[in-house]
């Protein structure tokens, strides 16, 4: 990688900001944390129903605020009703979080978009493009990473991939993403893979820099690191 991407592979990676029960997952507070302790930082992006961009990992309000509703059928007016985990926190928005950061850290945004390719991609390049810190995106969909190869070629892609059990996506979806397959579409400068499959012979043949997603502990982290070049991690601080 070159110098302007360098930080992908020398920054150890916060995932949702150096979260804590106190300061939860994709909050302000957790992005603090991270900045003071001089991480980059990766955030989860997506759409309110008014074309806000939001910072929110997932499709529903249940697990973080106890509500059962989707995020895409709320507004902005309607969220800033609610708290993240019983927290102080509220769910910020992408211009709130730069505003926060700064250009402090550098941030890796993913895309949560699992539909055709558009609508948050613009959205977020809207807001992204006067932005003068260090980033670079991500998605699971190739399709938001074809979007930034046409419409915003200078900056950094990732595709997220692995075995993706979890994921409500199909079979034959899951199987390209595991092998690597669809890296054509959005012709990725980089893969984030799931560090619980890491290392495996699909990785072996990729040539491109290799982030692990999520490692939780130390003990993962010595397991996974000779594999790959930077990780992406919660719920410790991992030490050389």
């Amino acid at each position: 990688m070159n110098e302007v991407e360098n930080w992908l592979t020398s920054s150890y990676i916060a995932n949702m900001g150096f979260h804590s029960r106190e300061f939860p997952e994709n909050t302000l507070g957790a992005f603090k944390m991270a900045m003071e302790n001089n991480f980059a930082i990766k955030l989860d992006i997506q759409l309110l129903s008014d074309g806000t961009v939001i910072v929110f990992r997932d499709n529903k309000l249940s697990r973080l605020c106890g509500e059962d509703k989707y995020i895409s059928t709320i507004t902005m007016e309607e969220i800033k009703n609610f708290n993240v985990l019983n927290s102080e926190e509220k769910i910020p928005t992408l211009n709130e979080v730069l505003s926060l950061v700064g250009g402090s850290v550098p941030l890796l945004i993913e895309l949560n978009n699992t539909l055709k390719a558009g609508d948050l991609e613009k959205a977020a390049w809207d807001i992204l493009k006067d932005y003068e810190g260090e980033f670079a995106i991500q998605s699971l969909n190739p399709y938001s990473l074809k979007w930034f190869k046409e419409h915003a070629p200078n900056v950094l892609r990732g595709q997220v991939s692995g075995f993706l059990k979890g994921e409500n996506i199909s079979f034959v979806k899951k199987k390209k993403l595991k092998k690597l397959k669809v890296n054509k579409i959005g012709c990725p400068n980089f893969i984030s893979y799931e560090a619980e499959h890491i290392p495996n012979r699909f990785l072996k043949r990729c040539s491109l820099p290799i982030l692990a997603y999520v490692v939780k502990s130390q003990e993962e982290y010595m397991k996974v690191i000779k594999y790959v070049d930077n990780i992406i991690f919660e719920d410790f601080l991992p030490t050389i």
